[in-house]
Formats: C-alpha cells, sequence, structure tokens
C-alpha cells in the first residue's frame, strides 16, 4: 500500500524514526541495520511495508530494498512476526541472512533472540530455494564452507577471540576464497584478527 515514503526526518531511535511528510507525522519502525544506515541529515527516504492486524496498522521501514524484502520473505515464515523478523534484522545483516539460510546454518538463525530450533529449521525448509534464486548464492559452496567455518570458529575461540568478531572475519575470507583450506582460513583469520 505505502512503499516508501520521502520527508523530513523529525526523530530518530533505535528502533524507530519519525518522518514528516506533507504535515503528517509517520511513525515508522526500524531495525538497527537501518538505523546505522540513515545519514543524519533531515532529507530521508525509507522503503516501507505495512502490517495491518486487528489492533493496529504498524509502519516498517527499510534503508534498502533487499532489506525489505528479506523482511517481507520472513514473515510469510509461520512463527515468524514482524517483531522477530525485525529482531533478525537487527541480529544480522541481510547478506548474513541469505547466507545463513542458503547454507542451513539453523545455530545461526536460532541465535536470534525469540526463534527456536524449529522456527530456525521451518525458516530454512520455506525459505532455502527462494534465497538462492532471488541472490544467486551457490548452495554447494555455502554447505561446504559451513562445515570449514564451524572448525574454524571453533578454533579460534579456543584462542580466546570473541565469537563475533571471528565470524565477520571468517565470513569475508570465505567471501574472497571460497576453495580455501580450514589450515589457511585460520592463518588468515590470525591475521586479520
Amino acid at each position: 500500500m505505502i512503499t516508501h515514503i520521502q520527508g523530513k526526518m523529525v526523530e530518530k531511535n533505535p528502533d524507530h524514526v519519525v518522518v514528516e511528510c506533507n504535515g503528517l507525522g509517520y511513525h515508522i519502525h526500524i531495525s538497527l541495520q537501518t538505523f546505522s544506515n540513515i545519514p543524519d541529515q533531515e532529507n530521508l527516504k525509507l522503503y516501507t511495508h505495512l502490517v495491518i492486524r486487528e489492533d493496529a496498522h504498524i509502519l516498517f521501514g527499510f534503508y534498502t530494498k533487499t532489506e525489505r524484502e528479506i523482511f517481507k520473505l520472513l514473515i510469510s515464515v509461520s512463527g515468524v512476526g514482524p517483531s522477530i523478523a525485525i529482531t533478525m534484522l537487527s541480529s544480522m545483516d541481510t547478506q548474513e541472512i541469505q547466507q545463513a539460510i542458503g547454507s542451513e546454518d539453523v545455530a545461526k538463525i536460532q541465535s536470534v533472540k525469540g526463534i527456536g530450533l524449529k522456527t530456525a529449521q521451518r525458516v530454512i525448509v520455506d525459505l532455502k530455494d527462494k534465497i538462492l534464486k532471488s541472490y544467486e548464492i551457490s548452495e554447494d559452496l555455502s554447505v561446504s564452507n559451513n562445515t570449514i567455518k564451524i572448525e574454524a570458529l571453533s578454533a579460534l575461540e579456543v584462542l580466546g577471540f570473541s565469537r563475533k568478531k571471528i565470524e565477520k572475519v571468517i565470513q569475508v575470507i570465505l567471501q574472497n576464497s571460497p576453495d580455501i583450506s580450514l589450515e589457511e582460513l585460520i592463518k588468515q583469520a590470525l591475521k586479520n584478527l
């Protein structure tokens, strides 16, 4: 119904913004990902999705169209409502979500607050094909990398590095060198940590 809103940003908070457009102030729920991408300037354009429930009409805003599409895919899964989808988009960026679904990384999806094992599995079953087609993620590459990634994560965690930092570094290395060996992955990660 409302595909985007462009106007003057009146208020900016980690979970919502207020955008004034032609004299109307729109309260728009956002993810932390969108919050960190929004520039601190008055003029703002957000891609939106309107969720209509019995008790409320809730407007969600996204800095990119990709983030909005991922949100729409997530809420199409039974058991994943808008608040869980926003939490997921706040916990991981869109690329991490695509990779987690494409590589069937249940643990990564389950790490989001509010998502249990069955819901994480349902997200993968329902969205894997759509994600692989829409975002051109190689299925075999991500499955083989998943084992190497888990082993490298475990080894580096034992050495005392924080899991979040390790995951980001390993993700970048695997994207640049998909055929890397476990030993080489750990060596490169240690150089970047």
